[in-house]
């Protein structure tokens, strides 16, 4: 990899609940528009493309993509459960840095439907069949849809193995509620205290309420993925570079350690990190801002001994020392994060993008952190794929 990639450009639709939203290609295209009129460059500049979605039909990418150009590029269309926004991303940056290309477009949308996800092809084995029969065994409960199986069992996990509480899963929501307010994009933005969170519906009894899970949610962002090189030359902004990347996917442990949290994606989010702070020379220490991978308020606490936040076991004296937020060690999710700001599946790792190069920059607004100058992105999608980005101002 010889070439710098920065990000030179971001864009992203608000993201509204399934029946308020556009038809994807609309939204796909507003962000699309929206990304390129703030790398200050035209469709025509694009020499590849790489389109993220997980629910609809093949080519969904050109359907949208043909409403800003139809310049006879590639267009690559990305399906990797949730983590496909970043996923695209991380295809992009490889794109630059390979050589291949001066300008990628990485782009995610979805529509979604109401209600708890699930598959729109029954007459096939499910690529979930090995994790939902892990999940029969380790937790049982088949009268509660299987995400929340998957992450409240995982959360369950925690609890028994670390002592974590319930409180300390309503202090992560209220935590994201709190940052939402200050995000014009996100769905959710009125704030909740830790007793809001306890006192909404108990979906699982002693495991989670409903406002521990995030809600399904349309929208789409993008990113304008440039060399360093072309950015110098044409005079665009090329503060925000991403130095590292990983992608991992599940590897043995996920079923042999017969541990919900191992199965939804712990060890793959701990050796993407490890591959990220090894490519860059930067510890986890060392970042200002983070936005992971809250599907639940469960992943978020697992996600921050995942990725080296804080010790195995210390992610509730982690939580009550306000670790987590602005004032502490690390702002986590200052967007609102997925619990508050919605998570539309095949945009969620480009609204993350977003959020992050606009704080690199400075450009935030009410979300800003003060000062920031490293980021860490994590984005995660069972059956599974994790990517782990690590960005730094220049």
């Amino acid at each position: 990899m010889s070439e710098k990639a920065v990000v030179a450009g971001v864009g992203m639709t608000k993201f509204v609940k399934p029946g308020q939203n556009d038809p994807y290609p609309q939204m796909g295209a507003a962000a699309i528009n929206d990304a390129l009129a703030d790398a200050g460059i035209n469709y025509d500049a694009v020499q590849q493309a790489y389109a993220g979605y997980t629910y609809g039909d093949s080519t969904c990418g050109q359907t949208v993509i043909y409403k800003v150009g139809m310049t006879g590029i590639p267009v690559i269309n990305v399906n990797n459960n949730c983590s496909t926004g970043s996923t695209a991303l991380f295809l992009a940056r490889q794109a630059v840095e390979s050589g291949a290309v001066d300008v990628a477009l990485a782009l995610g949308f979805e529509q979604m439907q109401p209600g708890a996800l699930g598959s729109h092809w029954t007459d096939r084995p499910s690529p979930f069949d090995a994790f939902d029969a892990e999940t029969d065994t380790l937790v049982g409960h088949p009268e509660i849809p299987l995400a929340l199986r998957y992450f409240g069992g995982a959360g369950k996990a925690h609890m028994e193995k670390y002592g974590s509480t319930l409180t300390d899963l309503a202090r992560i929501r209220a935590k994201a509620s709190r940052h939402a307010v200050n995000n014009p994009l996100a769905l959710f933005r009125k704030e909740l205290s830790p007793e809001d969170v306890l006192e909404a519906p108990m979906i699982w009894e002693g495991v989670m309420t409903r406002l521990m899970a995030c809600p399904p949610t349309c929208g789409a962002a993008a990113a304008i993925v440039v060399s360093d090189r072309y950015a110098r030359a044409h005079g665009l902004d090329n503060t925000v570079q991403i130095i590292g990347q990983a992608m991992t996917t599940d590897t043995p442990s996920t079923f042999d350690s017969h541990d919900m949290m191992r199965l939804v994606g712990y060890d793959m989010t701990a050796a993407a990190a490890a591959q990220v702070y090894e490519q860059t020379g930067i510890g986890a220490q060392d970042v200002d801002v983070i936005e992971l991978h809250d599907c639940f308020a469960h992943n978020e606490i697992i996600t921050y001994e995942g990725l080296g936040l804080c010790a195995e076991g210390g992610a509730s004296q982690f939580i009550a020392d306000g670790d987590n937020s602005y004032g502490g060690t690390y702002v986590t999710n200052p967007s609102g994060g997925l619990l508050s700001k919605g998570h539309p599946l095949g945009a969620t790792g480009l609204a993350q993008c977003y959020e992050l190069t606009r704080q690199l920059r400075g450009s935030a607004g009410l979300t800003q952190v003060e000062g920031a100058r490293t980021a860490l992105q994590h984005n995660l999608g069972l059956g599974g794929a994790c990517v782990v980005t690590m960005y730094q101002a220049q």
